[in-house]
Parts: C-alpha cells; structure tokens; sequence
C-alpha cells in the first residue's frame, strides 16, 4: 500500500454538502490540494475564501476553487455533490431525472481534465447517479461508485453504540442495499467487540436488544435524514465527514472496508445496479467483497432494494 503524493480532491458542488466535504477535507488533511468548483461563480468563490481564511488553523491542505473546470484538472479524487437539493417531503429518487442530466452534462468534461482520477458520487439518489455516471464516463466499475452507505452505517453504530453503552469503534454492524428507502442492516454479521447484537449484555443494568427494538433502530436510521431535512432543510456535516473519510481511504491506498456502492456483476444474483455492500477501497477504487454472505431474509430485502432502484435506473435510459 502507498498513498499517493501530492494528492488532489476535487468537490463539485458548492452547496451545503459540497462545502461541508471540502471543509472536513481540509480539517482531517484528507488531501494535499482541495478544489472546490461550481457553476454559481459568486456562491463558490465567497465559499473558497472563507475555507481559506481558516488555513492557519487546518495544517498542510490547501484550497482553490471557482466556477472554471480547469479547476479541477489533473485531480485523483472527484466528488461530486452537484445537483437539486432533496426537498422536506421530497424522496431521492425523486430527484433522478434532473441530477442525472447534471451528471451526464459534468462526468465527460471532468473524466478529459483528470483521466486517471476515481469518481465518487453523492448527488442523490447516489445509487442510480452511480450507475450513470459509470455509464457516462465508460469506466472500469471500482473508479466509479457513490458514497453508498457509508453514513447510514456511521448513524446505525452511534444509535447501537448509545444503546449499548460501547464506543461507536466497538460496533461492528453495517447498512446495505439501496441509500435510502429500501435500505437494511446486516444483522447476521453485527457484534459489538465478538459478541452478536442479540447476546450482548449491557453494563449498566439495561436489557438486552430485542429484535423489535432493533427493527425500530433500522426505521430510525432509515429516515434519519428526512427528520434532519426537516429541522434545518439540508443534511451536511455528517455526509461531510462520511465522503472525506472515503477519499482517505482512497488517497492512502488504505485497502479499508466500507459499505460503497458500485455497479455490481453477479453479486448474489444482482448485475447492473448500483448498491451498497461492504468494498474494499483503495486507490484502484472499490471491489466487492463477494465473500458477504446474506441470511435468506437479508437476501430477500437486498433484491428488492436492487428491483426498486432499477425501475428509477431503467426510466432514465
């Protein structure tokens, strides 16, 4: 494993996700260089300055940006955050036709500028963006996948871990399948430390999980973002987080397991769509671990999770 010099992150989208990648790129040092672009010239250059007045204070990364697309030449990681904003009420995939025209307009004109980069989507809804701009660009499935479940998981361990009375390190559980609405946890696979959910023992006199109350846990990250879109119209900080967290796992060739979503071939009988399952990410981008084995009720949800995303796929082609 090396992790690769003089590194670049180019975000795409100045919104209040795309900000917010930037920002926790600069403070976690996820790469050298920064760049920040968006069509909204003012919005992006007010957003560039005030990232930059903070680099006393964020180490070694630096940031650029602006409304030009040369601003994101020569990068080795490209987020793209670019596209309508999910509205109160309002599903991801209600939002595929519109984000899709941005992404097929935006993937061949970022691929001629930085032809070696590897492409992470977050534009909802991520799985089926995914899938497009796999298409779009006609490159090899692991340089292209979304953000995945990698947040849905991050709130599925701060819920188990409150509960549980561990640290979120401690939790070993993962959100699959689609990011959004059909979206389900492993359950088979989750343990705090060794131990499987359904068997842990709480130090502070608490009982143990039941399967009601894990089946709630599941609703309540399912439409956690809806709650937070609710209260203050937009998630950010944690997506944040979640997408610089992906591009270390890119930049430092850490090899790390992470629920992405890729196109997938013949994985458990599903081809051709985009969903979350654990990958390992690196810097050739994200495989599969075909390895991930289902109960048959998990396998069940996963094909439908997979059945739904396709009809929104295949209305876009």
């Amino acid at each position: 494993m090396s992790a690769i010099e003089n590194s670049k992150l180019t975000v795409v989208g100045a919104g209040a996700v795309g900000s917010s990648v930037a920002y926790a790129a600069l403070i976690r040092e996820s790469a050298r260089h920064v760049a920040l672009y968006d069509i909204a010239a003012a919005r992006v250059e007010a957003e560039v300055l005030d990232l930059a007045h903070g680099s006393q204070f964020t180490g070694t990364s630096d940031i650029i940006g602006g409304a030009d697309l040369d601003v994101t030449r020569d990068s080795h990681v490209i987020v793209i955050t670019a596209g309508a904003a999910q509205k109160p009420g309002q599903t991801r995939t209600d939002l595929a036709g519109v984000n899709a025209g941005i992404l097929r307009s935006l993937v061949p004109s970022l691929l001629e500028r930085s032809p070696d980069a590897v492409f992470v989507i977050v534009t909802n809804p991520a799985d089926v963006m995914a899938v497009v701009a796999q298409e779009v660009s006609g490159l090899p499935r692991e340089r292209v996948f979304s953000s995945g479940t990698v947040l849905d998981t991050s709130r599925l361990r701060w819920k188990i871990a409150q509960r549980a009375g561990v640290s979120i390190s401690s939790v070993h559980a993962h959100i699959v399948g689609e990011h959004g609405d059909t979206e389900f946890p492993l359950w088979s696979h989750a343990t705090i430390g060794t131990v499987p959910i359904l068997e842990w023992v709480p130090q502070d006199g608490q009982p143990k999980f039941t399967v009601e109350e894990l089946d709630q846990i599941a609703i309540d990250v399912r439409d956690a973002a809806y709650k937070v879109i609710q209260g203050k119209g937009a998630t950010n900080y944690a997506i944040g987080l979640s997408g610089a967290r992906i591009v270390e796992a890119i930049l430092e060739d850490e090899h790390a397991v992470m629920p992405v979503s890729t196109v997938l071939e013949d994985f458990h009988g599903v081809s051709g769509m985009a969903l979350s399952v654990p990958c390992v990410v690196s810097a050739a981008g994200a495989v599969p671990i075909r390895e991930t084995s289902f109960s048959d009720h998990e396998l069940e949800l996963f094909h439908h999770s997979a059945d739904a995303l396709r009809e929104v796929a295949d209305a876009l082609r």
